[in-house]
């Protein structure tokens, strides 16, 4: 798979988009309400899976640093990376604040691959994969980050009928709990798609569940339903076990 330069893997109106809502990021009935929900269900998904405390954790596409900080909070030692400045600050200007120590960047997955290939245990990257314009080279890094055995953690939409009536016409336009535009359709991956992107990447497809976020109660839980939220981990084969 040829990979793109790390400067043009992005999409400076997606970034110029979430930037405008940095200082409201951890307000829980602000513009970032549904993620306050999502995260503790992420951080369980997560935490089920892999041992935490006193693992080197990557996040990417941390944003204002929910995850980040709740991982952080799990014993794990944190990186987090944006390529938001603002949004960066905000994280550090949190953990000021909460007392929780992570190490946040202004930097690009594909770079931080080149300098640090094989330093992490773990990589998150959650809601992230439908907003840049190659995923897969994004994938493709998080296989050169993680060390042989490492787990990736994924979350993102799938496209679908169900998923355009209720993460686009239902949140953003009719309950108005994202800002209109967060979301574009065709962006949206299929697991079959993110699966293949994962093969590519040489990545062991582990699981698939379904994330529900519930409005009316303001929560979030596990699902069998894939067909709007999901998340998926997958393993960076171990070389010595091929031997």
């Amino acid at each position: 798979m040829n990979t793109p330069q790390a400067s043009t893997n992005f999409d400076q109106a997606e970034l110029d988009k979430f930037a405008a809502l940095a200082n409201r990021w951890w307000d829980v009935d602000g513009p970032q309400k549904p993620l306050h929900a999502l995260n503790p269900v992420r951080l369980q998904y997560v935490a089920q899976r892999v041992t935490l405390r006193g693992a080197r954790v990557l996040d990417i596409g941390c944003g204002g640093g929910l995850l980040s900080e709740a991982l952080a909070k799990e014993g794990a030692d944190v990186t987090a990376i944006d390529l938001a400045p603002e949004l960066v600050k905000v994280a550090r200007l949190h953990g000021l604040e909460s007392g929780v120590t992570v190490d946040y960047r202004v930097q690009a997955a594909e770079d931080l691959a080149a300098e640090q290939p094989g330093s992490f245990d773990v990589v998150t990257c959650m809601e992230m994969l439908e907003h840049v314009p190659d995923p897969g080279a994004i994938i493709a890094a998080c296989h050169r980050l993680l060390k042989p055995g490492g787990q990736l953690f994924l979350s993102t939409v799938n496209r679908t009928p169900a998923a355009f009536a209720v993460a686009i016409v239902g949140a953003e336009y009719v309950a108005r709990l994202l800002p209109k535009g967060t979301h574009h359709y065709q962006d949206f991956i299929k697991p079959a798609e993110l699966g293949k992107w994962l093969r590519e990447a040489d990545f062991n497809l582990r699981d698939v569940s379904g994330m529900a976020y519930e409005p009316w109660r303001n929560r979030a839980r596990l699902s069998t339903r894939t067909d709007i939220n999901y998340l998926a981990h997958a393993v960076k084969p171990d070389d010595a076990a091929r031997v």
